[in-house]
């Protein structure tokens, strides 16, 4: 049995169906998908609606994402905070008018971790960002994720938000991103996800004809990166007028998808310093698009 596993959506349907063409291609009807379904791309609602039906034919397994938590939070406040045509929140705005009251609803009956058995295989925990919670990075050479790998149970984590795909390795114990769908990192511009392959593994030696080692069965990783067509993302980008939403949020959104490795995380606290430097305060979302502008341009070379 394979089990695909997919994160980091935000929305790119086209790189979802790229991804589930490839996993039908295999003969794989399992499906794991740890957060983050919708974000800042074009039509929130195709990603949602192929998500429904893959759940009503297939075996899929769904987690909460920091951007889920975004959604109900958002809600739950009054939708106050968030402002249209704002680098920092528009294309908030814009992904949450899209979502209906099935999807809301969807969200909040999400679990924010898993632990899964399947047949007899070693037990699996998939989240989103760590087990503990949905926004923490699990990175290489990082203590942290060291404690978290050490405080889990299971002998693999599947987990994603970084959006970079990889392997992280303590004893016997492993983490696995299979990077992001949507908008990964590190990629060439190319979609990422991961399958999961039901191997035998033969452990210890052969000691007499009549005594045969020990045969276990083990999950092995194979990570996949595909070619697929972003420049009609970015055309969507352009057809529904997301950059009018968040404009130099969208430039760095089309920086990603052409295989810029430049992310708004990294961007977004230069461009709070900027504001700082020139006003003396700065609280987000109310960041003039000018600091935008000159952060986008310093850190692109645009």
């Amino acid at each position: 049995m394979d089990i695909a596993v997919l994160s980091d959506i935000h929305g790119n349907y086209i790189a979802l169906e790229r991804c589930l063409q490839e996993a039908f291609s295999r003969g794989i009807g399992t499906f794991f998908f740890l957060g983050d379904y919708i974000g800042e791309l074009a039509y929130p609602e195709r990603t949602m609606q192929r998500l429904y039906e893959l759940n009503e034919n297939y075996q899929c397994y769904f987690i909460k994402g920091n951007k889920e938590e975004y959604w109900l939070n958002y809600r739950a406040e009054g939708e106050i905070g968030w402002k249209d045509q704002n680098s920092g929140s528009g294309a908030l705005v814009y992904a949450y008018s899209c979502l209906t009251d099935r999807d809301l609803e969807f969200f909040s009956k999400l679990a924010p971790t898993q632990e899964i058995l399947i047949d007899k295989m070693p037990k699996l925990c998939i989240c989103h960002g760590s087990p503990f919670k949905v926004n923490e990075k699990l990175s290489p050479n990082d203590s942290r994720t060291i404690e978290v790998m050490e405080s889990v149970k299971t002998p693999i984590i599947l987990c994603g938000h970084s959006h970079v795909q990889g392997k992280i390795v303590h004893k016997d114990k492993r983490v696995l991103n299979p990077g992001s769908v949507g908008v990964p990192i590190y990629s060439e511009g190319k979609t990422q996800f991961l399958i999961l392959h039901n191997e035998d593994v033969i452990r210890g030696a052969k000691k007499s004809a009549d005594v045969l080692p020990e045969q276990q069965e083990q999950w092995q990783e194979e990570f996949i990166s595909l070619d697929y067509d972003f420049e009609k993302v970015i055309d969507e980008m352009q057809e529904v007028k997301l950059y009018e939403h968040a404009p130099y949020w969208c430039v760095i959104t089309e920086s990603i998808l052409r295989g810029g490795n430049i992310t708004h995380g990294d961007i977004l606290p230069r461009v709070t310093e900027l504001c700082r430097q020139a006003t003396g305060e700065c609280v987000w979302p109310d960041i003039p698009e000018e600091y935008w502008e000159q952060g986008v341009r310093e850190m692109l070379g645009i």
